[in-house]
């Protein structure tokens, strides 16, 4: 079938965050949100049916996990990315920023230190600190707008820790691994015995020709030091359904993960996250198929319309993910003016930069999956607003 990504929803109301928590992120309700991680169509439509479905039924009781479901998602994995994974090292999880948390606190020494590259999704930052450890940071080396691996610092603070949180593919910088820089990385953190938790939540997001290489699939050697994080949520839009897939290296680790989730009685999908994912992943594809080009063309108009109409801020198409990295230093505003700016005077609301990466000065994360016409109007409005000053 043919989707209409162009078609504008109305979310407001319908307890969305990106839009009811606006007041409290913003100050203010009256900002364009593309801030938070989700995007603004409707999912695939054999999701929409099964959930459909499992809403006519009636009784959502405790609910079973079949065989299926892992299957699912496995099928998935192999198809798409070519990773052949063990079911039997598959656990579910509500969220990979949950994941994130509990092999910080599970497999890192009480005070112990976390490596994270950085600028990088703030929660990395938030999931070690909340549980008492310290954030040694590898900042990426940027020229021209591009960012790579610094990487003597790199190796240097893999020395000092005991966890490395990879983002692969990366978010904020939309960076698509290759297989010569994850690889080196991997085997870095081998010779420093860095155990690594790779969150692949965006794998399959992934533009302009390049393909995302799973960490678990470049070695056996690589793979028994990875714990993947993959989740549906962000490939689909179902982030409100919470559920997530955590593949462990060996029986063990998975064990310890398993159990402290049944320590709180937390191990059962809910009724409905079970039927999206299953679904998602057995009947979303041609939704994605249609999704991916329509998330590049956004890119590119973004990309030409800075160009164009306002030179002062420099961004670029990202490889992956569907969130763009603006770089408004030209601007000459401090972290707090160009946060005022962005939502007093271009009614935006976007995610300051300063949050991926607490040394950064004057960058914002745009979020651009939305309908096009939505996306037009907030650069219109960054437009006169960047005139204006």
């Amino acid at each position: 079938m043919h989707y209409n990504f162009d078609a504008v929803v109305d979310r407001s109301g319908n307890h969305a965050a990106k839009y009811d928590e606006r007041k409290k992120k913003f100050g203010t309700e009256d900002v364009i949100p593309l801030w938070i991680a989700d995007m603004d169509f409707r999912t695939a439509q054999p999701i929409i049916d099964a959930l459909t479905a499992r809403a006519q039924e009636g009784i959502w009781g405790y609910t079973a996990r079949p065989e299926s479901y892992f299957a699912a998602i496995a099928g998935w994995q192999k198809r798409r990315h070519g990773w052949g994974i063990d079911q039997s090292l598959m656990s579910w999880s509500l969220g990979v920023v949950q994941t994130i948390s509990a092999c910080v606190k599970l497999f890192t020494p009480e005070g112990g230190s976390v490596l994270i590259q950085t600028p990088v999704y703030s929660e990395f930052y938030d999931m070690t600190e909340a549980w008492n450890r310290k954030v040694v940071e590898c900042p990426f080396v940027e020229k021209d707008g591009h960012w790579s691996v610094d990487w003597a610092d790199f190796e240097e603070k893999l020395s000092q820790v005991d966890l490395f949180l990879l983002c692969s593919p990366h978010n904020p910088l939309g960076i698509v691994w290759e297989e010569g820089d994850l690889r080196r990385m991997m085997e870095l953190c081998l010779k420093h015995h860095v155990l690594v938790v790779s969150d692949e939540i965006h794998s399959d997001l992934v533009f302009h020709g390049k393909r995302h290489i799973p960490t678990a699939t470049l070695s056996p050697e690589i793979a028994a030091n990875v714990i993947t994080g993959i989740s549906g949520t962000k490939t689909f839009n179902l982030a409100g359904l919470q559920a997530s897939t955590v593949v462990f290296p060996d029986a063990h680790k998975k064990a310890v993960f398993d159990h402290y989730w049944q320590c709180m009685d937390i191990h059962r999908n809910n009724a409905f996250s079970l039927t999206a994912m299953e679904a998602a992943f057995t009947g979303g594809e041609e939704w994605l198929e249609q999704l991916l080009p329509y998330l590049s063309d956004n890119f590119d108009f973004v990309v030409d319309y800075c160009q164009k109409y306002i030179p002062k801020i420099k961004t670029f198409a990202p490889d992956a993910t569907y969130l763009m990295w603006l770089d408004c230093r030209v601007l000459g505003l401090d972290n707090q003016a160009l946060h005022d700016f962005m939502i007093q005077k271009a009614k935006l609301g976007l995610n300051d930069g300063c949050s991926f990466g607490r040394q950064l000065q004057g960058f914002m994360r745009l979020n651009a999956a939305c309908p096009r016409s939505v996306l037009a109007q907030a650069m219109d409005q960054l437009r006169a607003a960047v005139d204006a000053l």
